[in-house]
């Protein structure tokens, strides 16, 4: 079943939620805020994204995740040309408010370079620490 809204009056509804939650949210002096994106159900962490007050305004309202892009200055709202989208399941600020997590299905590659998750790309092999290490 579709949880997204499909119309304006439903967007409204929930436009004060996602107004209440920007104006929460700590952005950096840039104006941006890290977007941590994990996959619905394996809750692989996918990517990691950029987004300002409006990215995150259209992410909490429209369903699908759109970023800032840092290099590019303009949004881009993931899977628009690589078909690669990622619709949203949930959504949450972390405890200082200033890292928002995103709960999304996604449709296809995450990353730009065809892997399933931009983590796929480069594993490290760390030293392990602590119990049962």
């Amino acid at each position: 079943m579709n949880s997204q809204p499909h119309d304006a009056e439903q967007r409204a509804e929930l436009r004060p939620d996602a107004e209440a939650a920007v104006a929460r949210a700590r952005f950096d002096e840039r104006g941006l805020l890290p977007a941590i994106i994990q996959e619905e159900g394996t809750e692989q962490v996918l990517m990691l994204g950029w987004m300002d007050a409006e990215a995150m305004r259209r992410t909490l309202t429209e369903g699908r995740v759109t970023f800032w892009s840092r290099s590019r200055q303009e949004y881009w709202r993931k899977g628009d040309t690589s078909g690669h989208a990622q619709y949203v399941r949930g959504a949450a600020l972390d405890c200082d408010g200033d890292t928002l997590l995103v709960r999304v299905h996604q449709v296809g590659a995450a990353c730009h370079t065809g892997a399933h998750a931009c983590f796929d790309v480069d594993p490290l092999t760390p030293a392990l620490g602590g119990e049962g290490a």
